[in-house]
């Protein structure tokens, strides 16, 4: 174990039980160093997971407190608990793009409306891979999966003209960026932006399935093969290619530029209590 397991990660979830060349590892080490470099301490966040890939090699291995939520309700969940814990405290969530971007999208469009502080980590397989590798809302466009023996036909949510960022921004988010796992210190960067925020962020990060979407996209289960094609179908915003699928780095930054959602109620319950007792003196 490293440095950052020993100091956050409970021993017996290390190493994974994540597929052999799974790029999931490279999103939470992303993660946890991120919370490193800003300073957090294991009690200082609490870390909620999905259902899924993401997020069943993520529950229980924070040393800290955990929860897990049901298929796309755990921005329900964690904000109810943000009115529960200490404002200094951070909520962390590990889900996969079915769990955000499918079955809870409604969840997640009212978590970003409340602008409740969460820190929403969207580890991308491009699939459904965990139930066999059907297609899913983020799957490219002609790429062969277990539903799509032809290619997938259909729109996904990160088409320019329907990216799901934009929908999020819309609804209220005040951070969102978008990487792919291999982007290291500039996905760091921001994982570390999103924390900070007091409000609602999430990071889009696509990482590759070696077992599922490499066997039937690419025809091989070589993790070197399914990592290069994620990296090359990347690039920063401005920097895009022919091939570009996800143009990465900081897609929206408005941190505390909103009132944060437990904060903003606590003040509305205060402002009742004082108007109450003001009329009641009367």
């Amino acid at each position: 174990m490293d440095r950052l397991s020993k100091k956050y990660l409970r021993a017996r979830k290390i190493p994974s039980t994540a597929c052999s060349g799974c790029g999931l590892g490279q999103c939470h080490k992303a993660l946890v160093l991120a919370l490193d470099e800003l300073e957090y301490e294991v009690n200082d966040v609490v870390w909620g997971t999905s259902i899924g890939c993401a997020g069943r090699q993520t529950f229980a291995t924070w040393q800290g407190d955990n929860f897990a939520g049901t298929h796309g309700r755990v921005y329900a969940i964690a904000r109810g608990l943000r009115l529960a814990i200490p404002p200094k405290m951070k909520i962390i969530l590990t889900v996969g793009d079915g769990d955000a971007f499918g079955i809870g999208f409604n969840h997640l469009l009212h978590a970003a409306r409340s602008n409740a502080q969460m820190t929403v980590l969207v580890c991308d397989n491009l699939g459904y891979q965990s139930t066999g590798g059907q297609f899913g809302w983020t799957t490219p466009q002609g790429i062969v999966t277990d539903s799509s023996p032809y290619g997938m036909s259909e729109p996904n949510w990160v088409q320019p003209e329907m990216d799901v960022l934009a929908m999020l921004k819309a609804a209220g988010a005040t951070f969102l960026a978008r990487h792919v796992s291999m982007d290291g210190v500039a996905l760091v960067k921001s994982l570390k932006k999103a924390v900070q925020n007091n409000g609602f962020s999430l990071v889009h990060t696509v990482f590759p399935c070696t077992t599922n979407f490499a066997k039937n996209a690419l025809g091989s289960r070589n993790a070197v093969n399914i990592f290069r094609w994620v990296k090359d179908h990347a690039a920063p915003m401005g920097e895009e290619k022919h091939n570009t699928l996800w143009r990465t780095g900081i897609y929206h930054d408005a941190s505390n530029s909103r009132p944060e959602f437990s904060a903003a109620l606590r003040d509305s319950v205060a402002e009742i209590q004082r108007r109450y007792q003001h009329e009641g003196s009367h």
